[in-house]
């Protein structure tokens, strides 16, 4: 076994850093997954995030493991898994937890033979929300059994790996929630653009993004927000300038102005707002200022309720229909809804099966052939 008395705290320390610092990568519990299964000695360990009585996993990751196998559990052995139910927060073996008959089963002879065998440890985790998670851990047949003290060594990480999973879904329920925001505003052609003390930009959404491209009427210059209209720079730098010396934003009112293009479209709407943030995040690059840019000339995207009512998605799956109808990759469709790339695949099959499309680029097809005919009815 990896873990020894000598430098235990060190290598306890470690993983719990990999646990709570990893929320927030690109893909969550990766690195945590794999420092375990070196703690434990393991071949590899899996994190699936379910709700009790799915057909399929919201979230499995399992970095070290064979992704065919992971995705033959998925579409073949999720449902039927013996290995599920366990007492809750206690790490339970294989072995004393599934027995008789069931040893015998499909699920045994096809799928934990492709795995490594029966030699797995696991904990399910149940949370007030309904969802649960349920962490397994594996070692190759072909090497000694776990022993007490990896059993033991696994139960003293489950009160952290609780917490982890609680914060976790809180992280991940706000960013949803600000990807429904976010993703409406774009929905109705609304550019935002937040700016920091200095002007520069902090963020932008993909209709700002659009713009910022054209160079017409707003400018990046040497990551500064330039706009072209004078009059309407001027009351740019203004509002800035007052931010930079009020102590408190709330004091600057919200600020309207057009801008005038250079092309000779249509000009652009501009609602002007102070960011009001924690007074210690006030001042040098933190968000300062939100332009809400609407144009006039903007097509309208696809309507997330139209395309809900349209094929019976979930709320989540008709925002992430319609930004996929915009162009652009699921990972950039994922980042504008705030949401994990994990969770965006998760509703993307979800989105296929209820659809009847079969690839990105033919549910794209759908969506722009059925929506007109629907408006049109």
């Amino acid at each position: 076994m990896a873990v020894k008395t000598d430098g235990m705290n060190a290598a306890f320390s470690g993983l719990l850093s990999d646990l709570f610092g990893g929320l927030l990568a690109e893909t969550p519990w990766e690195d945590f997954l794999r420092s375990l299964a070196l703690y434990l000695d393991a071949s590899y360990a899996t994190l699936i995030l379910t709700m009790p009585g799915a057909s399929r996993p919201g979230t499995l990751v399992t970095p070290g493991g064979d992704p065919q196998t992971a995705e033959d559990y998925i579409e073949s052995f999720f449902v039927d898994d013996p290995f599920k139910g366990l007492p809750e927060g206690k790490v339970t073996a294989f072995t004393d937890f599934v027995q008789g008959d069931t040893r015998m089963s499909d699920f045994w002879r096809d799928f934990l033979e492709a795995a490594g065998g029966d030699q797995i440890l696991g904990v399910d985790l149940r949370f007030d929300s309904g969802f649960e998670a349920r962490l397994r851990v594996t070692r190759d047949s072909s090497r000694s059994d776990f022993a007490a003290a990896e059993r033991e060594a696994l139960q003293d990480i489950v009160p952290h790996l609780r917490n982890a999973i609680r914060l976790f879904e809180r992280l991940q329920a706000s960013g949803a929630e600000h990807g429904v925001y976010r993703g409406a505003v774009e929905q109705m052609g609304v550019a935002a653009i937040i700016l920091d003390h200095d002007g520069k930009l902090v963020r932008a959404n993909a209709v700002a993004e659009r713009l910022l491209g054209e160079a017409d009427g707003l400018v990046l210059a040497g990551g500064k927000l330039r706009l072209a209209a004078p009059d309407a720079h001027r009351a740019l730098e203004k509002l800035l300038k007052m931010l930079r010396s009020e102590s408190d934003p709330v004091a600057a009112p919200p600020q309207r102005f057009r801008i005038e293009r250079p092309s000779g479209q249509r000009d652009l709407g501009v609602v002007a707002k102070a960011v009001t943030t924690p007074a210690f995040m006030r001042g040098g690059k933190g968000a300062a200022l939100a332009l809400f840019v609407s144009d006039p000339g903007q097509e309208a995207a696809p309507d997330p309720e139209a395309i809900r009512d349209l094929f019976q998605l979930t709320r989540m799956e008709a925002m992430l229909a319609a930004a996929l109808a915009g162009g652009g990759s699921l990972v950039e469709a994922a980042d504008r809804l705030g949401i994990a790339h994990n969770t965006a695949r998760s509703h993307l099959r979800s989105i296929f099966a209820k659809t009847g499309a079969r690839r990105q680029s033919q549910l794209v097809h759908l969506l722009h052939a059925g929506m007109p005919e629907r408006g049109g009815s």
